[in-house]
């Protein structure tokens, strides 16, 4: 578990980079996954430097305590969602963050296991929640939704073009009772789309568009992105890494749009050319970073 656990997370390089861990530091990872932004947090602040990890999902939690367990006191594993991330800082210390990584999306143990129903490579339940513990399935999202309001879903989340003829596809074979699997899923909208022409496979839109409906994706995101300047020491970095054309834009505008942030780039970073070619998730990330302007003398309390 340990070794499955030891990998390189996209642009490790350049989110250090951005927030330059040191000892004096206290640090958050509010999408832990298998634990490496954490990690180097941790190795990066030695001897004392404090990391706080999030997930919401309770499979992460376990291997992530386990794979960060010789750092003892110096770190927090906590479960839950990333956008509590100011309710769960409250809980663990109140204090100020000298940085913040959030990588979001789903990990790759979500996708390569077909029990949680993220993938279509391989058969698997209509799942898709990144917390299985609670709140509805892939499945009985569908179930709640009109024709109409599942077009809308896959337009507005997966920017899918054919929206309309996918949701019917979807909807019909719900109601005939032959919607159970990921393969099914993808079934019905290769009756739309035909098959598979290049690089990308033609349900992938529709798989991502259920994925953030499904787990409130872009809530949670916009409830971190208000805490942000509240959490951040004075100095303190946020570095966020995106995969949605979304996700991105609403990350730029807070960035941009609150004077107490200042942006560290112009532009998005995006990984380098042996990344990608290492690791095919890289190629659609986005990173994007912002620095805490220096609070007034009287509530400089905490900074870094």
């Amino acid at each position: 578990m340990m070794e499955a656990l030891a990998h390189k997370p996209v642009m490790l390089e350049e989110t250090m980079a951005a927030i330059a861990p040191h000892p004096h530091g206290i640090y958050a990872d509010v999408t832990a996954g298998r634990g490496g932004h954490a990690q180097a947090l941790l190795e990066r602040s030695a001897p004392t430097g404090r990391v706080l990890v999030i997930d919401r999902d309770p499979v992460a939690v376990v291997h992530v305590r386990e794979f960060l367990e010789r750092y003892g006191d110096r770190v927090t594993v906590v479960h839950g969602e990333f956008g509590d991330i100011a309710a769960i800082n409250r809980e663990h210390g109140d204090v100020r963050l000298s940085g913040l990584i959030a990588d979001l999306g789903v990990s790759s143990p979500q996708l390569d296991d077909p029990a949680r129903g993220f993938s279509f490579q391989a058969s698997g339940p209509l799942d898709m929640r990144m917390d299985p513990t609670g709140g509805p399935t892939v499945l009985q999202l569908i179930a709640s939704m009109s024709e109409r309001e599942l077009a809308d879903t896959l337009y507005r989340y997966g920017d899918e073009r054919r929206s309309r003829p996918i949701a019917r596809s979807i909807r019909q074979r719900f109601e005939a009772g032959d919607l159970h699997t990921t393969e099914d899923l993808r079934r019905a909208v290769v009756r739309v789309t035909g098959p598979k022409r290049g690089r990308v496979d033609p349900a992938t839109r529709t798989f991502q568009a259920l994925r953030v409906a499904v787990n409130d994706e872009l809530a949670q995101l916009e409830r971190l992105l208000e805490a942000l300047p509240d959490l951040l020491a004075d100095g303190g970095v946020a570095a966020i890494i995106s995969f949605h054309s979304l996700e991105d834009r609403m990350v730029k505008h807070a960035f941009r749009g609150d004077q107490r942030l200042v942006p560290l780039t112009k532009r998005p970073i995006q990984a380098a050319e042996p990344e990608q070619a290492d690791n095919p998730r890289a190629r659609s990330a986005k990173l994007r970073c912002a620095r805490r302007t220096p609070r007034p003398d009287a509530a400089n309390e905490g900074s870094i």
